[in-house]
C-alpha cells in the first residue's frame, strides 16, 4: 500500500470526526469508542472548551524551546501542583509522548545516582509482560515479544523481573512469590548495580487491565528502600483518573520516585506527557556540575500545556475520578454477569475504567487458542462491524486479551451497548474457531 498504513493487513477504517463518546467513518456509521482511542480520551471527543484554549495559545505564542517557561506552563505546573500530585512531587519534566517521558525518566533516574558518586547504580530493571515504548530502549526494557520482532537483534539488554499474573499463578501466596522473584533478579543483578525498576501500576495493553495482588507494591517499595533503588511508575495509561484514583499507584499504600503520565494528561488533545519526581531525586541532578536533563524539541509546547491544563480543569470540574470509579464498578459488575460463566473467558479484570476480559480456548485448563487463529483481531473486527471499538492487548505469549478503556463520560446505557456487542462477538468467534 502506498500510504504505509503501519502494515495492518487490510484497509483501516477512516475516521471522519468524533462526537462526545463516538466516532464517526467516512461511509457515516457511527461507532462508540469503547476503548478512548488507545485509552486516551478520557473526557470524550469534540470537546470545543479545549480546542479554544488550543487556538488562543497558538495565536499568542507558537513556539518556544522548553527550559523557557510561559504562562501555559505555569498554569499547567501549578494545577499539577495543587490539584494532582502528592506534596513531594514538584518536579516536571514534559515531552511529546510515553516513550520519550519512559527514556527520560530513565535517564533521570541513572544520573541521579551517577550524581551521588554511584556510578555503578546503572541498571534498569523491566518486567516480563509490559510495554513501555517504541524507540529502542524502552522496547527493549519492555516485555513486549510482539513488537520486538525483527528488531530483537539489535536491543539492549535489560534484567526482568516477573510481572503478577494472579490468574496463572500457582502458588497459595502471590504476593510472596512474586516479591521472591524481584528478589532473586537483584541477587543475580547484584543491588548495588540497580538504579531503578521501572513497573505500570496495572498493566495496560501489555497484560489488559491486569490487577498485581494487594501488598505487592508495598513489598516493591520497601525493597527497593533497603537497596537505594529508584521505583519508576509507568502511568502512561492508568494516571489521571482512569482507574478511579487520580494516579493507578494509589490503590496501594506505596509512592514511587519518579511517576510518568501519559494519555490522560491532555487526553488525546495535545501530544503532551510528563515525567514528575522529588526534590530527593533532582536535587543531586542539579548540584553536580555540568549535569542537565536534555529535553526535546516539542516538550512543554505551549498549545500542549494550555490544553493539558484545560483538561485536567475539566476533570475536576466534572468529578471524573469518582465517576471512574464508580461506573468502573458497573461495568465490572455487567462484564461479570455476561463473562463469569463464559467457557472461553478466563477471567474478567480490571480497576475503574480500565477493564479486560481473557479469552481462552478452554477455560478450565486455561489452554490458549494458536496465534495464527487471530482471536483477538477477530472479535475486534466483529464487534467495530456492529458498532463498537475495543482495543486488543496482549504480547503475543500472554494473548486474546481484549481492553476496555471509554471515555469517562459514557453513561450506563453505553456500558449496556458495550457488553452486549463484546459479548456477541466472543460468542460468534469462539463458536466458530477450533
Amino acid at each position: 500500500m502506498s500510504d504505509w498504513p503501519f502494515l495492518r493487513n487490510g484497509k483501516p477504517p477512516h475516521i471522519c470526526s468524533g462526537e462526545g463518546v463516538y466516532l464517526y467513518t467516512q461511509d457515516g456509521k457511527e461507532i462508540l469508542d469503547a476503548a478512548a482511542g488507545a485509552v486516551a480520551t478520557s473526557i470524550g471527543h469534540g470537546r470545543t472548551e479545549v480546542a479554544d484554549v488550543i487556538k488562543e495559545s497558538v495565536l499568542k505564542l507558537d513556539y518556544i524551546i522548553p527550559p523557557w517557561n510561559c504562562d501555559e506552563r505555569q498554569q499547567l505546573v501549578e494545577r499539577l501542583r495543587s490539584s494532582w500530585l502528592p506534596d513531594s512531587f514538584n518536579r516536571f519534566h514534559f515531552t511529546s509522548g510515553g516513550s520519550e517521558a519512559i527514556e527520560s525518566a530513565m535517564r533521570i533516574a541513572v544520573m541521579y545516582h551517577s550524581a551521588r558518586d554511584q556510578r555503578h547504580k546503572c541498571k534498569i530493571i523491566g518486567r516480563d509482560i509490559s510495554y513501555h515504548g517504541t524507540t529502542l530502549g524502552t522496547i527493549a526494557l519492555g516485555g513486549h515479544e510482539a513488537r520486538k520482532l525483527g528488531i530483537e537483534h539489535v536491543l539492549p539488554a535489560f534484567p526482568k523481573v516477573i510481572t503478577p499474573y494472579p490468574l496463572r499463578c500457582e502458588s497459595n501466596d502471590p504476593t510472596s512469590y512474586y516479591l521472591d522473584a524481584f528478589r532473586l533478579v537483584l541477587e543475580e543483578e547484584g543491588p548495588d548495580t540497580v538504579a531503578a525498576i521501572v513497573g505500570e501500576p496495572i498493566l495496560g495493553a501489555s497484560g489488559g487491565a491486569m490487577v498485581p495482588p494487594d501488598g505487592y507494591w508495598e513489598g516493591v517499595r520497601e525493597i527497593c528502600h533497603e537497596h537505594n533503588i529508584l521505583w519508576i511508575a509507568d502511568e502512561v495509561m492508568t494516571g489521571f483518573a482512569r482507574t478511579g484514583t487520580k494516579f493507578g499507584y494509589q490503590h496501594w499504600d506505596a509512592e514511587p520516585d519518579l511517576i510518568v503520565s501519559g494519555k490522560g494528561l491532555a487526553c488525546g488533545y495535545a501530544p503532551i506527557n510528563g515525567v514528575f519526581s522529588t526534590d530527593k531525586v533532582a536535587e543531586p541532578i542539579e548540584q553536580a556540575p555540568g549535569y542537565a536533563v536534555m529535553f526535546h524539541t516539542y516538550g512543554s509546547h505551549p498549545s500542549g500545556c494550555a490544553a493539558a491544563d484545560k483538561v485536567l480543569e475539566i476533570l475536576e470540574r466534572e468529578d471524573l475520578v469518582n465517576r471512574a470509579r464508580t461506573l468502573g464498578e458497573t461495568l465490572e459488575t455487567k462484564l461479570q454477569s455476561a463473562f463469569s460463566n463464559h467457557p472461553h473467558v478466563a477471567e474478567c479484570r480490571g480497576k475503574g475504567m480500565l477493564q479486560a476480559i481473557e479469552v481462552v480456548k478452554n477455560r478450565s485448563t486455561l489452554e490458549t487458542y494458536d496465534l495464527a487463529e487471530n482471536v483477538t483481531g477477530k472479535i475486534i473486527n466483529h464487534s467495530f462491524q456492529n458498532g463498537v471499538h475495543f482495543y486488543g492487548a496482549g504480547t503475543g505469549v500472554v494473548r486474546d486479551v481484549i481492553l476496555i478503556g471509554p471515555p469517562l463520560t459514557i453513561e450506563e446505557h453505553h456500558i449496556d451497548q458495550m457488553v452486549g456487542v463484546l459479548s456477541d462477538a466472543v460468542d460468534a468467534v469462539t463458536q466458530t474457531t477450533n
